[in-house]
């Protein structure tokens, strides 16, 4: 009879799905799977607002495998330093931010939280870029990714919208979780906290 269970704890351990080694952003408890495509996720985060802390969206960082064996290498054990989250920022690979929603937002209060974070950016390019969000439903999800080159390319709720092609603008929308004064710097810390472990 042990020797049954055990066989069969055995055969339970191995079908465990692929899901059961997704990441969990602990305060939400919102899970990201460790990998997209060719990118592998660096670390997960919550924003919160208020001093009340108000749970707005988890937030996940990927980046292109061929950046952490090629670019980023240097970074090994030094996942800390500026420079590393300058070359996260502005270095030219592919990388996505993905945002989780945990609660309601009007079209308003998403739009007005990029053009607060996003103060300096290009007029023209950030009018386009927070007109493609509009009211945000818990539960669903966005993401931004960066092409090499520069280009901007954003999806809403799982709507693809016309890239923004230019790096610096770019940039900017990487630099509000990950630039030298983000919008929380847990968020900037946690986004990178599997970092050293993926750096080839």
């Amino acid at each position: 009879m042990r020797q049954t269970t055990a066989s069969l704890l055995v055969a339970l351990s191995l079908g465990v799905p692929a899901s059961a080694q997704d990441v969990k952003e602990p305060g939400s408890g919102v899970t990201f799977a460790p990998k997209s495509g060719d990118m592998s996720l660096l670390g997960v985060g919550l924003r919160t607002k208020t001093f009340l802390k108000v749970k707005v969206y988890a937030v996940g960082l990927y980046v292109a495998d061929s950046a952490l064996a090629g670019p980023l290498a240097a970074y090994r054990g030094k996942t800390t330093s500026p420079a590393f989250y300058k070359d996260l920022v502005s270095g030219d690979f592919e990388k996505q931010i993905q945002m989780k929603f945990v609660r309601d937002l009007s079209a308003d209060q998403i739009r007005n939280g990029f053009r607060e974070a996003l103060p300096g950016a290009d007029k023209t390019n950030l009018d386009t870029f927070v007109g493609y969000f509009g009211e945000i439903k818990g539960g669903q999800e966005c993401s931004i990714k960066g092409r090499p080159g520069g280009a901007l390319e954003v999806t809403v709720a799982g709507q693809s919208k016309p890239p923004i092609a230019d790096k610096t603008f770019a940039s900017a929308v990487f630099g509000i979780w990950l630039g030298e004064k983000p919008i929380q710097d847990d968020i900037k810390k946690s986004l990178v906290a599997r970092a050293d472990g993926l750096i080839k």
